[in-house]
């Protein structure tokens, strides 16, 4: 089985070493009022400034990899989330998350390998 690493942790386990770089992304949520007037003029709402959303992708995994992998990822409306902080990388930081775009392909069945796994962690 590959390398887990502390850097990443779902619910206090390690998440398998991801094979590729994470993407790590930042957004501002904003209220469903923010919009635009009948002058033309952007009014901004924020309710929340700079949530993350961190892509991990891996290009292969066994059977036993994928089925570890799957068992970080909780059907559960949430879950926490540990990864280095925003501020400094060097400090993790730990919110309530949750799973989507998950993908993945079966590149053998024969074999039991599995390619293309994608899936984005988003704070709650």
């Amino acid at each position: 089985m590959m390398e887990t690493t502390n850097l990443f942790k779902i619910n206090d386990a390690p998440m398998l070493m991801p094979d590729s770089g994470v993407g790590f992304s930042y957004a501002d949520m904003e209220d469903g009022e923010s919009g635009t007037d009948e002058a033309g003029y952007l009014h901004r709402i924020v309710t929340r400034y700079k949530v993350g959303t961190w892509s991990f992708s891996y290009s292969g995994l066994t059977e036993e990899e994928k089925q570890y992998l799957d068992s970080l990822l909780p059907d559960a409306p949430s879950f926490a989330f540990t990864r280095p902080s925003r501020a400094d990388a060097a400090v993790p930081e730990t919110t309530r998350c949750y799973c989507s775009k998950y993908g993945i392909a079966w590149k053998n069945a024969r074999t039991g390998l599995w390619s293309g796994c994608s899936f984005e962690i988003t704070e709650c």
